[in-house]
């Protein structure tokens, strides 16, 4: 057995009791993995703080001084030994509830003392309990300068696995470790770097000499933890590009042709048009696509998807667009119609609410090949649903979908088609080269011309008869209004404005005949979303009093003003997809973020942000900053960034590096034959865990 995978039951101390605890609480089950469960924190053993400057709130305090008198307290069946602490500017009390006869034996009054743990308060009088207690004309032979401090759990204190407990276990596991902890890295890589061996770096981390070797070594461990992170994503690539066969595309034909020049009304942004180039020269290579579709909210996304959807109808293909919501599908659905009129182009829609006998024509006209543009929900990925041949796949708002759910598209031909995943959700630059590493990235990072600016203000409360008028003042020039509310009936727990008062508050500050207010929220039938929709759409109604359910999807170029209620209980990639509700058409439009006079620390910085820019990468990359990739929108079900050491947020320079050392690999060596890559290869190999469903779009 490698010394590595070796059970942690076999660890002296542990044993079968302390294994099962290390496992459910830590997911500790072998000394590998025990190695790489890092401290949180160290504690410079020499930088003493003052009784009197103590600061209660720190996890752990290190004091000089002497002590005083002990005392042994019972209270019923407990017993404590109190000691009173001293140093030159006041006293401290240390208290011990295990231990106590031999603490008292081995304490003397007129020796110096370093005392170091938690302080904490009780009746009134600062304690500090169990510290970790060393003569002070020893301690700085006897022990390490830095000192970890590792993360438990109730139930492992409780079996003596506090962190001191966790450490005497690392000490020991690291004696027993010495030579037998091989280097995962290619020599190349180490020596470019001029990064630490891994036995070394793993040892500092726990157990550093300085601060300067810590800091090297932290380096190593984050830069493994993304070259491999990198490598899983990338080889993936490559190997898809080796091993899969894509549809060729050589023509542009007259699909492509026609609608170029008869049917756009308007010149491509230069964005759009290298993003077009891009695209295009994968759909030639004869490989299969992934490729990410970035883009800000009206950018152009929607244009460039259907225009390489024309090039796979020019080569004899069908292809398919699959939207998170019906509102979306019927609203691409009705565009990309109106845009392809005139042409001998067939397309279909299919969603949930297609009548019965509609959906069986549109599965039978698909197997038939007779409809070249299939666009739709989930509905498109029923079982039932076949293409005669299937080439081009344009996933919409990709974070919405699971990765099965898109997965399932790929199988409906014979070929995997090309796969264009697009999202107006924009992902800060270190995250996409994380998390997409297996991606293609292409990015539209200009609007068409002609687009305002949206003006985007901040108003409390306090401010909103002065919002009303200003309401008021946008329909009486024709435009019209979105507002939109967090809930769509009161919740106990949170102060917010729901939405059926508000959609009542709405309706008396803007009354019949003279105004018509629509409510649309996700607990609504498909119908009656839809009716409500289409007023609001056709302009019959002024104001649409709505849930975020509006915030994908919905095309008013009429609608120039959003008022956010509660803006600061939203993220901001969601605020600022709400904002690009509005901006649409060529009149000034405008943002209103309505909050309660209070705020957080983090929902004034949030609100602060919108104000001040409307390019939603800056906001994605403060987004990030706020929240961590953990909690961004659609991140969670990736399960890939639970990173030990690295931060990609504050480590871009490092994944940079990662990412540019395995290209250079990949590129030079796509199969990891050569020996110097053996490593990678034994990576690959214990890491490989069946089909990988992220690594389709």
């Amino acid at each position: 057995m490698v010394f590595l995978d070796t059970p942690i039951e076999y660890l002296k101390g542990v044993g079968p009791a302390r294994a099962q605890l290390l496992q459910r609480e830590l997911d500790i089950y072998t000394y590998g993995d025990l190695l790489e469960y890092f401290p949180y924190r160290h504690i410079d053993r020499s930088q003493f703080s003052t009784v009197r400057d103590m600061d209660i709130e720190e996890p752990y305090v290190v004091l000089r001084g002497t002590i005083d008198e002990m005392h042994t307290v019972t209270s019923g069946k407990s017993t404590r030994l109190t000691a009173r602490f001293s140093d030159s500017t006041g006293t401290v009390e240390l208290v011990w509830f295990q231990g106590i006869k031999w603490i008292k034996e081995s304490l003397k009054s007129d020796v110096e003392y370093v005392v170091m743990g938690k302080p904490s308060v009780f009746n009134g009088h600062i304690n500090i309990a169990h510290p970790d207690i060393e003569r002070a004309d020893r301690e700085s032979a006897t022990t390490k300068k830095y000192y970890p401090v590792y993360s438990s759990t109730e139930k492992l204190k409780t079996k003596g696995l506090n962190s001191k407990g966790i450490a005497k276990l690392m000490e020991q596991l690291l004696m027993m470790a010495k030579g037998r902890i091989p280097e995962t890295l290619p020599p190349a890589v180490v020596a470019k770097f001029k990064l630490p061996s891994r036995a070394d770096a793993i040892e500092v981390i726990h157990f550093p000499r300085d601060h300067h070797d810590l800091v090297l070594s932290m380096q190593r461990m984050k830069f493994e933890e993304l070259f491999f992170l990198q490598l899983d994503y990338q080889y993936a690539k490559y190997s898809r590009r080796l091993q899969t066969d894509g549809y060729a595309f050589p023509v542009v034909g007259d699909a492509f042709n026609r609608f170029y020049h008869e049917k756009l009304a308007f010149e491509l942004t230069g964005a759009q048009k290298r993003v077009v180039k891009e695209i295009r020269a994968d759909m030639k290579s004869g490989h299969q696509m992934n490729r990410l579709l970035q883009g800000d909210v009206g950018s152009g996304k929607t244009l460039v998807a259907l225009l390489c959807m024309l090039i796979a109808i020019d080569n004899k293909c069908q292809a398919c667009m699959m939207a998170p919501t019906e509102i979306l599908a019927n609203q691409h659905y009705l565009n990309i119609k109106r845009m392809l009129e005139g042409l001998d182009i067939s397309i279909a829609l299919l969603t949930g609410a297609v009548k019965t006998a509609a959906k069986r024509k549109i599965k039978e006209q698909l197997r038939e090949g007779k409809i070249d543009i299939l666009i739709g929900t989930h509905a498109v990925i029923e079982k039932d649903v076949q293409f005669k041949q299937l080439g081009f796949v344009v996933i919409d708002e990709q974070h919405r979908f699971g990765v099965e759910q898109r997965s399932k598209l790929w199988t409906k031909s014979v070929r995997p088609p090309h796969v264009l995943v697009m999202t107006a959700t924009p992902i800060p630059r270190t995250l996409a080269m994380t998390l997409y590493g297996d991606l293609d990235c292409s990015v539209i990072d200009e609007l068409p011309p002609g687009r305002k600016a949206i003006k985007t203000l901040h108003c409390t409360d306090a401010q909103r008869l002065k919002v009303f008028a200003f309401m008021r003042n946008e329909i009486a020039k024709g435009r019209q209004i979105y507002v939109v509310y967090p809930l769509i009936e009161e919740s106990p727990t949170l102060e917010l404005k729901d939405l059926m008062d508000g959609y009542e508050s709405i309706v008396r500050e803007f009354p019949l005949p003279q105004y018509q207010v629509s409510i649309v929220h996700g607990q609504m039938d498909s119908e009656a979303k839809d009716y409500e929709m289409q007023r609001f759409k056709s302009g019959q109604t002024q104001i649409m009093v709505s849930t975020t359910v509006i915030e994908v999807g919905v095309d008013v170029p009429n609608a120039t003003v959003m008022v956010i209620e509660n803006a600061e209980r939203f993220g901001l990639s969601q605020l600022h997809q709400l904002r690009g509700r509005v901006g649409r058409g060529g009149e000034q439009s405008y943002c209103i973020l309505m909050t309660g006079n209070k705020l957080s620390n983090n929902g004034r910085e949030r609100i602060n942000t919108m104000v001040a820019t409307t390019d939603g990468f800056r906001i994605a990359e403060a987004d990030l900053k706020l929240r961590g990739p953990g909690d961004l929108q659609g991140l969670q079900q990736s399960g890939i960034l639970q990173l030990k050491l690295a931060d990609i947020v504050n480590d871009e320079p490092i994944v940079r590096a990662a990412r540019e050392s395995v290209q250079e690999i990949l590129e030079n060596d796509p199969e990891l034959k050569a020996i110097n890559h053996g490593c990678l290869q034994l990576y690959l190999q214990k890491n490989k865990r069946g089909f990988a469903w992220g690594k389709i779009s």
